[in-house]
């Protein structure tokens, strides 16, 4: 399996398709699967990346406090070492906030961003989940993971199957490892450099996503940047309705001349 090592903590990825570089960084309390459909619909034009964030799936279980840049710091060395310059990129939630930092530091490496959630500052749901995860990750992961779509997805046939799949892969997690990304991802905000954005950016919120509004917010601050809602989704809202989501995706990236030719 791959791990890149370069940020001193493993770091687990996967590699699909060729083409130029698509970097995607998943939300708690996913794993890279979280871009199931999309790394199989733009591995037919990208080499698409997915990252499994230090504390979820392969990648290491980091139970000592750090930070978001740090995080940044991990994507980063994944894309040296499989020596990728220019990358669009996609991050959702915990993943957009990373995408966002990973924007304004490294403008050079990425072409455009894409955001699910696209939240830039602190978020007063961040304790309730670090208290939870640290008290029983067992019997919170399941309820938390059902937050995180609409309920209609939660309780369909689909949406139990993919949730559960994830469920199945507790033994891989910790819960205080969990704990230190939502510590990570609630003391960085960003939402003051937001004017200095240079990369290209579309945030995109599901119709009953909870981030909805600092999404909107995130969008009004960013220069040229596009908001989107997707109908009838949640939080995770590339995972309930793929076709459409993707649809907006590869609307934004052909209006920036970036989806490449077959």
């Amino acid at each position: 399996m791959p791990f890149s090592r370069s940020n001193g903590v493993d770091i687990w990825y996967e590699v699909k398709g060729d083409g130029p570089a698509m970097v995607l960084v998943h939300a708690n309390p996913f794993d890279h699967d979280l871009w199931m459909y999309q790394s199989a619909h733009f591995s037919t034009w990208f080499k698409v990346v997915g990252i499994d964030i230090r504390g979820y799936g392969r990648s290491g279980k980091v139970t000592t406090p750090y930070s978001l840049k740090d995080m940044t710091d991990d994507v980063v060395g994944v894309m040296g070492d499989l020596s990728i310059s220019r990358a669009a990129l996609g991050g959702c939630s915990v993943g957009s906030s990373i995408a966002l930092l990973l924007a304004l530091d490294h403008p050079e490496l990425f072409e455009a961003v894409f955001l699910v959630g696209g939240n830039s500052g602190s978020s007063a749901r961040y304790q309730t989940r670090i208290d939870n995860y640290r008290k029983d990750l067992r019997d919170y992961h399941i309820k938390h993971l059902r937050q995180l779509v609409a309920p209609a997805f939660a309780d369909s046939a689909l949406g139990k199957y993919l949730l559960n799949m994830w469920v199945e892969r507790e033994p891989r997690l910790k819960g205080e490892a969990i704990a230190q990304v939502f510590m990570a991802g609630n003391h960085t905000a960003t939402t003051d450099r937001l004017g200095t954005m240079k990369v290209p950016t579309l945030v995109i919120n599901g119709e009953f996503d909870h981030s909805l509004p600092a999404g909107k917010a995130t969008a009004s601050l960013t220069p040229g940047a596009v908001h989107k809602v997707l109908p009838g989704t949640g939080h995770a809202c590339c995972l309930e309705d793929p076709a459409g989501f993707d649809a907006l995706v590869i609307d934004f990236l052909q209006s920036h001349k970036l989806m490449p030719r077959l």
